[in-house]
């Protein structure tokens, strides 16, 4: 039985060569200079170059979104610690005020004693906030400058020349170059 049976599959692997290969029938392989072949291989090629493109823009836009949210993050950071900087120069002054108003409350208080205490205070802001770069605009006696001053009024002056600030009734500030308010003046013109 075994002979037999060894026989049969001989005989199936003759026939599934025969099948695969029959000596009257050619298969047809793709021509090397088949144009639909060659037009179909460079489509392959690009669609893969395209996904590829698109994978790198994609990670490319997450990149950049990262990036923009890092940078938010940090520049709000930025923007607390320079007022946490700005709040521990101005607490002293706090202090001061509040000290000065419990002496005023003391009756062995003087006016020339509360007068010294404002003084004093009066120079502790203005340090701390010229140390953070505030400048006063203070421009008596200057010619009038549309950048910085904002005229309140306009008085005749034979002694003055004209466009000359004559008075100030509020003084400007700039931060780092920058106008923060402009100086609120009186200028004079011919009269």
């Amino acid at each position: 039985m075994s002979a037999e049976n060894s026989g049969k599959d001989n005989e199936i692997e003759v026939n599934e060569e025969e099948t695969l290969t029959n000596p009257g029938e050619t298969v047809e392989e793709p021509a090397p200079d088949d144009p639909v072949e060659i037009l179909e291989t460079a489509l392959d090629a690009a669609r893969f170059e395209a996904a590829e493109a698109k994978e790198d823009m994609l990670r490319m836009q997450a990149d950049m979104d990262n990036l923009r949210k890092r940078l938010v993050r940090e520049h709000e950071k930025s923007r607390r610690r320079t007022l946490e900087r700005f709040m521990n120069d101005l607490l002293p002054v706090r202090d001061s005020m509040e000290r000065g108003l419990e002496a005023a409350e003391d009756s062995a208080a003087t006016v020339e004693t509360l007068k010294e205490g404002k003084q004093l205070i009066m120079k502790m802001l203005i340090k701390a906030m010229g140390d953070h770069g505030l400048q006063t605009i203070d421009p008596a006696g200057a010619a009038f400058d549309p950048e910085k001053h904002e005229a309140m009024a306009m008085l005749p002056s034979a002694e003055l020349d004209e466009n000359t600030v004559m008075e100030v009734l509020e003084k400007g500030y700039q931060l780092h170059e920058r106008l923060l308010r402009p100086a609120k003046v009186v200028v004079s013109r011919k009269p």
